[in-house]
């Protein structure tokens, strides 16, 4: 499989960049497209469905092809994959069934293929990403290989868009099924975040929703973990603040811990809301705020990964969340640059508001502050 990535901030930009691919008799048959908000969705997608480029779009709050992280731009991985060997899905949710769309997903795709594997785009500040991925477990079984990422909207937090050749949706998954037969899917999730302190029990908790931990207010313990100051409602730095630099660490007994970073602050209690599920009874631990080695962690994950199971790759596809940027700042480019040398291929990445996919050693779930990395090599 041949593989280009191209970059632009207008729609004439990316037709331009596209023309330009194809000269050297490149035909294209997907195309992966991470782009901001601002741009025009629908032109993008009809500019590739005039060309019979199939699209596997999510909106963003950020994008890129190399080192450099962009803003306001349209990034777009090329792929001349066999259309045998895929399949696009693309279905709305309704009453909040997430698990129901998903397995009907999973449904389809095990009688097209007899080893599927899924890149998931999902849409809607709202949506259970770790719901989406039961659905599919419930079908093909927890040794699933699935990798994705939630869309962004330029850091407004309002609404978030995944799109693909005629149709787009706030509130919606769209996923690439690939045949395993014929296209090799490995993909990492790992974060490099460092835990400090002793284990803590979250004493409790609803959902996402964390209460108190150790009977304190989750607000109050975190503030006086990290030292915080200026500790109210019209501090408008606080929930950046928190997510960025003091996440909480959901510990298990297998596998790396969960990122679980506090990112609506419920006054009347100190609790606050964080973006994954946090059981009552779990033990949690606090983070550093993070330097070099987070991002050393995260290169060496992927080096591994191609050491022991990918020593080839022909396309590269990153979900790096959105707090990350904002914690490593002009760092970040360091980790992209690094990630990229490990295959040296080209590669689309995006900011995203939530992760997919295995954790080292552990089970298939929903992250944040992680990035996720999924390497393709056609067979």
């Amino acid at each position: 499989m041949k593989s280009k990535s191209i970059k632009g901030h207008s729609t004439a930009e990316i037709k331009k960049a596209l023309s330009d691919s194809m000269e050297d008799a490149f035909k294209p048959t997907l195309a992966i497209v991470f782009m901001s908000i601002s741009q025009d969705r629908k032109a993008i997608a009809k500019l590739l469905d005039e060309k019979n480029i199939a699209v596997f779009g999510c909106t963003t709050n950020g994008e890129f092809i190399d080192e450099n992280p962009d803003t306001k731009s349209i990034t777009v991985l090329l792929m001349d994959l066999n259309p045998d060997y895929f399949e696009i899905y693309f279905e709305e949710y309704t009453n909040k069934k997430y698990r129901d769309v998903s397995t009907k997903i999973a449904n389809k795709a095990n009688s097209k293929f007899k080893k599927p594997a899924f890149l998931i785009g999902i849409s809607g500040a709202s949506t259970d990403g770790e719901e989406v991925l039961r659905g599919l477990e419930d079908v093909n079984g927890s040794e699933i290989n699935a990798f994705g990422g939630g869309a962004g909207d330029d850091y407004a937090f309002t609404e978030t868009f995944v799109f693909t050749n005629n149709k787009e949706s706030n509130n919606a998954m769209v996923c690439i099924v690939l045949d395993e037969s014929k296209v090799k899917v490995k993909g990492i999730a790992t974060c490099g975040w460092k835990a400090v302190g002793t284990e803590k029990i979250v004493t409790k908790s609803e959902g996402n929703h964390v209460y108190t931990i150790d009977n304190v207010p989750a607000l109050d313990i975190t503030v006086k973990y990290g030292g915080l100051e200026n500790i109210t409602p019209n501090n408008k730095d606080l929930l950046v603040e928190l997510a960025a630099n003091f996440p909480l660490q959901l510990q298990r007994s297998k596998g790396d811990p969960l990122m679980r970073p506090g990112l609506v602050v419920d006054w009347t209690d100190r609790s606050f809301y964080t973006s994954g599920t946090v059981p009552q009874g779990s033990k949690v631990r606090f983070s550093l705020p993070p330097d070099w080695d987070v991002m050393e962690k995260v290169v060496k994950g992927v080096q591994h990964l191609k050491d022991t199971e990918m020593p080839e790759a022909d396309a590269l596809i990153v979900f790096s969340c959105a707090g990350r940027i904002l914690s490593l700042g002009p760092m970040m480019s360091e980790e992209i640059e690094g990630i990229k040398n490990v295959w040296n291929v080209p590669m689309a990445g995006m900011f995203s508001n939530a992760e997919l996919g295995r954790a080292t050693g552990g089970n298939l779930e929903m992250h944040n502050l992680t990035t996720c990395c999924v390497a393709l090599k056609e067979k």
